[in-house]
């Protein structure tokens, strides 16, 4: 990226203090180009991270058309853009005594050489006053559970119940949740937890799939917390998902009314 006009940034923060929300706010924002990257660090004794299914790049992708993923080759060959400006995410438990791309692990160092990306600044929830800070908790100990449910469909009052259920502690304290969910009607939802809030975000996406079988959009859940029972997790989802037979009683009604439906956005 030598020679272009892009600005990288690099915001980090502990899970739930709202990477993600102020990235995508930040974003829609500007004026130019985007693009984005979440890095992957390893886990601490005591504090596992979430594993990074690509939850929080799959909804930054369908909220900002046009967003370039930066762990994309293509968009890291020295091709200047105008005004463009680039956010990496990272999650980190603790924020070092200054914000100075210095202070960068040696793990995110070589991610960051990797993709040929250096960041004009390092900013940390928690000590970043251009940062949030009501959400930035300090774990001391955090357990990580995640499942990959590409291509499921939920029954909608199912998964109230369960997400209720999930956070309202039936399968250990859960401190973060976070998940892509698809409903029969095509519609899928980015689902938000975090133990500092008062409720859930429930935020529909702006691409519908089409009515025709299974969705190929990303949906995951990763889960944050202690004594999590991911046992009871994975037999309440597996009780949620609708078989073939029930997404096609959905779905035959819709092509009916919109027989030339396509993906739209």
């Amino acid at each position: 990226m030598q020679g272009s006009t892009n600005t990288t940034w690099l915001i980090a923060g502990p899970p739930g203090c709202g990477k993600t929300t102020w990235i995508r706010n930040t974003l829609k924002a500007h004026q130019g180009s985007c693009g984005y990257l979440r890095l992957k660090v390893p886990s601490q004794p005591g504090l596992e991270q979430g594993r990074d299914l690509g939850v929080d790049k799959a909804w930054l992708l369908d909220q900002i058309p046009g967003l370039h993923d930066l762990s994309d080759p293509a968009h890291n060959d020295g091709h200047a853009e105008t005004n463009a400006l680039n956010l990496i995410e990272v999650q980190q438990f603790q924020a070092p005594a200054a914000p100075s791309p210095d202070a960068l692990s040696p793990t995110i160092r070589q991610q960051l050489e990797q993709h040929k990306l250096q960041p004009d600044r390092v900013m940390y929830f928690g000590l970043d006053p251009a940062l949030p800070s009501q959400d930035t908790l300090a774990f001391s100990r955090l357990e990580a559970w995640s499942l990959s449910l590409h291509d499921s469909v939920w029954d909608p009052n199912s998964l109230n119940s369960f997400w209720f259920e999930l956070v309202n502690g039936a399968y250990g304290d859960v401190y973060r949740a976070k998940a892509i969910m698809n409903l029969p009607d095509g519609r899928g939802f980015f689902c938000n937890w975090i133990v500092s809030q008062q409720g859930s975000q429930f935020l529909p996406l702006e691409t519908v799939e089409p009515p025709h079988g299974r969705p190929t959009r990303p949906s995951e859940l990763v889960v944050q917390g202690k004594a999590l029972n991911g046992v009871g997790i994975q037999t309440t989802i597996d009780d949620c998902l609708i078989s073939d037979d029930v997404l096609e009683m959905h779905q035959a009604p819709m092509r009916d009314q919109q027989p030339q439906a396509t993906l739209t956005r």
